[in-house]
């Protein structure tokens, strides 16, 4: 809980200020910083410090636009706790739309908790994670597909951690995919050292998706709720939840290659025998249906309609029958308030 000051290496951020920093995390080939923004807001009142991040991959943008609307377009005069906004982690690859570090193409999101002594990447991790990362009581870490595929908005989450279950509950999202994170992910190590955080996954890379990021904003604000940081806001509630572990999903992969037509989008239910897509050659020659091999939630598909055999297709998660009719009745118009 934050009870004062907020302190980072080379600066403070008293109760009642907020600092606009641009932090040095490396240097460039020429000895010039490589520095992430970083907006820092602390409340007058005491409460748990909250850190946001987003593009620790840099070609995926709509976090970023989250991260930056909550810094700097919702007013914080009620706030309850410290706001630690980073919305672009990884700035070269954000400055090249790279997904990973251009420096040895190391992947950021699997260099955490850091390491001062060790790669560039590490090094870079280890300076986000112990000024801005350790210091925090939870965490949002959001993220959008890799290039080519989308996602529905959705959370990642350890379920097993005592700590994490209302935290990604709070968010308030449909479906929650149970699972501890790779090694080196922001998300589990945060989690392991007793920041619990959770991945929010929403869209496709190089855009903004304005409808995503209003979803996703309605969840920071119903986290914030939960959490007292803003006390008088009302928690979310998504109307049905699913909460999907590991045998409950699977990625759907072509047999064939060639051009993909989709025939269902991210969120649909798709029935069990049902064709999710063709893939045909260029001539159309020779046409392969792709069957759902359970009834299920489209949670992401491909986007750039080319595969080579073994190219994922669709990400399917199983829905049980009393979620299934909860869907439905949402689709319907039909679905009762709060929780049943």
């Amino acid at each position: 809980m934050t009870e004062g000051t907020f302190t980072y290496n080379g600066g403070r951020v008293d109760p009642g200020e907020r600092a606009d920093i641009r932090y040095s995390i490396s240097e460039t080939y020429l000895g010039d910083p490589v520095r992430i923004p970083v907006s820092i807001i602390n409340g007058e009142h005491a409460g748990p410090t909250v850190f946001l991040s987003a593009a620790s991959h840099g070609d995926e943008l709509n976090g970023i636009e989250v991260v930056r609307e909550v810094a700097h377009e919702w007013s914080h005069t009620n706030l309850h706790g410290t706001l630690v906004c980073m919305p672009v982690m990884n700035v070269p690859g954000f400055v090249t739309q790279q997904r990973y570090l251009p420096v040895y193409d190391r992947d950021l999101n699997r260099s955490f908790p850091g390491n001062a002594g060790s790669t560039s990447a590490k090094r870079m991790a280890d300076e986000i994670f112990r000024n801005f990362i350790e210091p925090c009581d939870l965490g949002l870490d959001f993220h959008t597909s890799t290039r080519g595929r989308t996602n529905m908005l959705h959370v990642r989450a350890d379920m097993a951690d005592d700590d994490v279950p209302r935290l990604a509950r709070a968010y308030g999202s449909n479906v929650i995919i149970d699972s501890d994170g790779a090694s080196g992910t922001l998300r589990s190590e945060a989690t392991d050292i007793g920041v619990p955080t959770i991945t929010i996954e929403m869209g496709e890379a190089h855009r903004f998706q304005r409808e995503l990021i209003d979803d996703a904003l309605d969840g920071v604000a119903s986290v914030l709720a939960e959490y007292g940081v803003y006390p008088s806001d009302p928690v979310s509630w998504p109307g049905w939840r699913t909460i999907v572990t590991s045998d409950q999903k699977t990625w759907i992969r072509a047999d064939a290659g060639g051009l993909v037509d989709m025939h269902y989008d991210s969120g649909e239910l798709v029935h069990e025998g049902e064709v999710v897509c063709s893939i045909s050659n260029p001539f159309k020659t020779s046409v392969v249906e792709v069957e759902a091999p359970f009834t299920g939630l489209l949670v992401g598909k491909l986007e750039n309609p080319v595969v080579y055999p073994g190219n994922p297709l669709i990400h399917l998660v199983e829905l049980d029958a009393p979620t299934r009719r909860a869907y439905e009745r949402e689709q319907a118009g039909t679905m009762p308030e709060g929780p049943t």
